[in-house]
């Protein structure tokens, strides 16, 4: 056994569970520990000695060798510690399931993937027995099948000078010689040949072989070398460049820098749809020495990925989603969270509720590795810190080959449905945009950030909503399945035939998701090949790649979709975006709505335009006199800027101070209230002012547990770490009271 090692305890008669070694006492070196470790601390509580009722017996060590280096388990116990949860909570996010043991039966679910191949057995293997071989071969004259097989053999194993030079699978035997499974058993059954079992992998990394670099403008040429200034005194710099500036061939140098160094790099990216597009670019630059980790891939897929990084030969660059921040590395010398502002890179449920830019910049801390963190549109935190020297700042200002940014277009939808000149959810500024640019053999891209037909079903007799009966939150009606679904619990419902409230028997539809607006478009331009990119469409990786591929290659001509379509995507033959309700991104009530909406339009607006000619951006609102209208319209970032951390600043909001939030959770509302006002009582005296609350969310009752919301707002003065503290003891003292038992109680660090 060792540190780093799995291995399996008993919790009871049937339940088991896997556990990471993160230290090894023993009873002597536990009295000499000079207080780290869950065994002192036991001593401690019982004087000096160790509760031998709540030790557990280890029943099985799963690895021969530890699959957890130390600096992993650092990592895990700062995320811990920084966003208040526990170190198994973060082993469960941070481990593939396929490195689990299953609770009843002790089954691993890692298996290893095995394939059938054929050599010559150990009689006629010997460059000594090739004579025997030679004799073999004309005893089979009489079987000219079982002859030609063998001959095969010889010729796709390669032999020569008694020695077979390349393994040979049975399947690829029998296909390419055209022989039967009836031929081999034959010389199997003479001793021949002989099969056997080999393990292979699932990674499909054979075959990709480097190219060459493209050649760098001198514009990118200069910001290389900001960015390589900037990182002599800053270990993380921001690049602040707009859409298709080039960035990522930029990326693509310093990641090739980094290996020739003898480095590893870490490409972080905020979706997963994103990845297959940057794949195909790291892999013309790198081949097989890129590595892909995401949740698409199976459990089987990530152990290897996982394994690889711990062997000799790791993969030298790794791309991926949040998750690939817990893999792995060995000599990481270089990260780049592209679209660093991406809200995705925060995981919300479950716990660790870590943000994944930020626990990149500590993995590289730990080994002295320089971060870069690239966006179009940077989050306020990040651009506050370079403003204010904690980062580096380099900016990239003009598009690749001196394209102008796209043209943005107003349109005030009010206006046009008071004159009844919207066709359903589009102008028709949108349509001869949409048309003209078919007609050129070009391509747009439809932005609704809502998924489903429709967001609302209501009876226009009594108002009657459905609603779900397990969260306080209205049904989306997704055609497709002809089905109400709730996006919180995942919880579907029958479409009902009448209002249960009053009978009436027509319930009408309210407001836009994509599968709408696809239908929409599909009656007014029936000629245009459309295709739809969301939750709904995308629930497997080949889906991901199918719809991509399909636009990239021209057999799509309008992509609908949500967020998804808004990241980092590059289409040559884009000419118009149409953003098709911008509304419904900025009535949220949350202090990031503004700078989140000028992030989003401005990030799909940059999907046109992006070779040889400006592009068109169709922006359609009831609200163009709201401020952050007019500056998506000028790209006015700086302006946003100013104008939102003025009121940050006053209203003391991050980045001028933390906040954490602090949920309650129960199935009964009257203990949940009282559990709320208690924690209130015991937060006042060490925060003061700084806690606001309790008070429920904007969903205040998902999954059949109501919710209240206490906010802790940190002055820069007070020390996060004691806040920490005494946030765990708190609810520590709390959770020992019999009252107040089966309330759920956690925290969001820094939350989004």
């Amino acid at each position: 056994m060792q540190t780093g090692s799995r291995v399996v305890v008993p919790f009871g008669a049937k339940r088991h569970y896997t556990g990471i070694v993160t230290a090894i006492y023993s009873e002597q070196t536990a009295q000499q520990d000079n207080g780290e470790g869950d065994a002192h601390e036991e001593k401690q509580k019982n004087g000096g000695k160790v509760d031998r009722a709540k030790l557990r017996e280890v029943i099985e060590v799963s690895d021969p060798e530890p699959i957890i280096l130390p600096s992993q388990l650092a990592l895990w116990q700062w995320i811990a510690e920084y966003y208040l949860c526990t170190e198994g909570d973060v082993m469960k996010a941070a481990l593939p399931a396929g490195f689990k043991i299953e609770s009843d039966t002790l089954r691993q679910h890692y298996r290893p993937r095995t394939e059938l191949r054929i050599r010559l057995t150990e009689a006629y293997r010997s460059p000594s027995n090739e004579a025997a071989l030679t004799s073999a071969c004309d005893d089979l004259k009489r079987a000219p099948k079982q002859q030609e097989l063998l001959l095969k053999y010889l010729q796709y194993a390669e032999y020569a000078d008694g020695l077979c030079n390349t393994e040979v699978t049975r399947h690829n035997l029998l296909e390419q010689s055209g022989l039967t499974l009836a031929h081999l058993h034959a010389l199997l059954s003479k001793g021949i040949l002989e099969q056997y079992e080999a393990e292979v992998s699932r990674l499909g990394n054979a075959g990709h072989q480097a190219g060459m670099l493209s050649e760098l403008s001198p514009i990118q040429q200069t910001c290389r070398g900001q960015i390589h200034d900037a990182w002599l005194t800053h270990d993380v710099c921001l690049l602040h460049g707009v859409t298709s500036s080039g960035k990522t061939e930029i990326y693509i140098h310093l990641i090739d820098e980094a290996i020739r160094a003898g480095k590893q790099a870490l490409y972080l990216m905020p979706e997963i749809a994103l990845t297959s597009q940057m794949e195909s670019r790291l892999r013309r630059a790198f081949g097989g020495r890129v590595g892909v980790y995401h949740s698409k891939f199976s459990d089987e897929e990530r152990v290897e990925i996982w394994q690889k990084q711990l062997s000799a030969e790791p993969y030298d660059v790794i791309l991926g989603v949040r998750s690939s921040v817990f893999l792995p590395f060995s000599r990481l010398g270089l990260v780049i969270v592209d679209e660093e502002h991406e809200n995705t890179y925060k995981q919300q449920d479950p716990a660790p509720r870590y943000h994944a830019r930020n626990v990149a910049i500590v993995l590289a801390r730990q080994f002295s590795a320089k971060v870069l963190l690239g966006t179009a549109t940077p989050s306020f935190e990040s651009y506050y810190n370079a403003r204010t020297g904690k980062y580096g700042l380099v900016t990239l200002g003009e598009r690749w080959q001196s394209v102008q940014m796209p043209a943005i277009e107003v349109i005030d939808t009010a206006e046009l449905r008071r004159k009844h000149r919207m066709s359903g959810a589009f102008s028709p500024q949108l349509l001869g945009a949409i048309r003209d640019a078919l007609g050129r053999g070009e391509q747009a891209i439809l932005f609704q950030n809502r998924r489903g037909y429709a967001p609302l079903m209501e009876c226009p007799a009594c108002g009657w909503v459905p609603r779900c009966e397990r969260c306080d939150v209205s049904l989306t009606y997704h055609r497709r399945y002809n089905l109400l679904a709730c996006h919180y619990c995942g919880n579907a419902y029958h479409l009902p035939p009448s209002c249960p409230a009053c009978g009436e028997q027509r319930l009408r539809f309210i407001g836009l998701g994509t599968e709408r607006i696809e239908e929409e478009l599909h009656s007014l331009i029936p000629e245009a090949r459309i295709d739809r990119m969301d939750l709904d469409t995308t629930r497997s990786r080949s889906a991901y790649e199918r719809i991509l591929s399909d636009f990239t290659r021209g057999n799509t001509d309008i992509l609908i979709g949500t967020q998804m379509v808004s990241k980092g995507l590059d289409f040559a033959h884009v000419s118009v975006v149409g953003i098709m309700n911008a509304d419904t991104m900025l009535n949220y009530p949350d202090f990031r709505s503004h700078e989140r909406a000028y992030q989003l339009m401005a990030q799909v607006a940059g999907r046109s335009g992006r070779r040889d000619r400006q592009g068109l951006v169709i922006l359609q609102t009831r609200s163009t006199d709201i401020p952050v209208i007019g500056q998506v319209r000028r790209y006015d970032y700086e302006g946003l800027y100013r104008s939102q951390m003025d009121e940050r600043r006053a209203f003391r909001y991050p980045p001028f101070t933390r906040l954490i939030y602090i949920y309650l959770r129960c199935r009964d509302e009257q203990r949940l209230n009282e559990a709320a006002t208690r924690l209130l009582s015991r937060l006042s005296e060490p925060f003061g002012t700084c806690v606001l609350g309790p008070e429920a969310p904007p969903v205040g009752r998902i999954g059949g547990l109501f919710i209240r919301k206490v906010m802790l707002k940190l002055e820069p003065s007070f020390p996060t770490r004691k806040a920490r503290e005494f946030l765990r003891g708190i609810v520590a003292a709390m959770s020992s009271l019999s009252e107040l038992s089966g309330i759920n109680v956690y925290f969001d660090v820094d939350p989004m």
